[in-house]
């Protein structure tokens, strides 16, 4: 499922407008983003978590060259399946 099929299927279920229906799904996203770039975890309760994790600087190598080469310190966001979206995707 892509933004716009998430955008109808959130118009379809909550029998408001596409246009209404694609501000919320924008407004939600920016939300967990703003969230996220602070620091702070956005917990959905019985669906997940999402969070940064901070991963650190390492060496690596080109697979095409061999030679070594360093990574950066870097953050990732990462999403955690709550109890009851692992049992609802499991049935």
């Amino acid at each position: 499922m892509n933004k716009s099929e998430m955008v109808d299927a959130v118009a379809k279920a909550t029998k408001i407008s596409k246009k209404d229906s694609e501000a919320a799904v924008n407004a939600f996203l920016d939300t967990v983003t703003k969230t996220l770039m602070k620091g702070d975890k956005v917990v959905l309760v019985g669906f997940g978590t999402f969070e940064v994790k901070k991963r650190a600087a390492r060496i690596g190598r080109n697979p095409s060259t061999k030679k070594a080469m360093n990574i950066p310190a870097s953050k990732a966001p990462v999403f955690k399946a709550g109890k009851g979206l692992k049992e609802k995707v499991n049935k």
